[in-house]
């Protein structure tokens, strides 16, 4: 009886510690192959054939649907270029240049990855409406409180992420390291 009951309670601790782990790993983006380019992470390979385990229980989990890599790539920035996470209560700024695409889109989403609702209704940027300097660079404000040029507005949410979509890119097809990839630096100009 003793040994029954033993195998048990293993069996439930191994149980819950598998799932923990594995809940742990889908909800913080813990698939293999990740591409980091500065605070930029994406994982190639997840809207292909190929992708990890947990990458697919990560689309079951939410419901949406990558990016085919014959389409394009996504990556998400959670922190700045120097690790601190990103606070809606802060201004940060976006600035550089892209790889070649056809077209991209920033979107600003909450750690659950819905928009965040803000006063002008603004969530994102395309490639196409973007105000750039004349060297064909630009800066993005990411801030609560209203700036001129490019601003993209937080609502004041304590963290958010930023997701960086290229469409008809050739970045992540061959790509190994980050120094072949021109991408925006993810910067915390001022925080309250």
């Amino acid at each position: 009886m003793r040994l029954l009951f033993g195998t048990l309670f293993s069996l439930l601790v191994a149980a819950a510690v598998g799932l923990g782990t594995t809940y742990f790993a889908i909800t913080r983006g813990a698939a293999f192959g990740a591409l980091r380019i500065g605070a930029w992470t994406a994982w190639p390979k997840t809207g292909t054939q190929d992708a990890d385990p947990y990458a697919r229980a990560e689309i079951a989990r939410t419901g949406r649907l990558p990016v085919a890599l014959g389409d394009g790539l996504m990556f998400v920035a959670r922190a700045d270029d120097r690790g601190k996470r990103l606070d809606g209560r802060c201004e940060v700024t976006i600035s550089g240049i892209t790889p070649a695409a056809r077209f991209w889109t920033l979107t600003l989403y909450n750690p659950e990855g819905a928009l965040v609702p803000n006063s002008i209704n603004r969530y994102a940027f395309t490639s196409q409406e973007i105000v750039r300097r004349g060297d064909g660079s630009f800066e993005i404000v990411v801030a609560p409180r209203a700036s001129a040029g490019n601003w993209l507005p937080t609502g004041g949410i304590e963290r958010y992420m930023l997701a960086l979509r290229f469409y008809d890119t050739a970045v992540g097809v061959a790509t190994k390291e980050g120094r072949e990839v021109p991408m925006p630096a993810v910067k915390t100009r001022s925080c309250p």
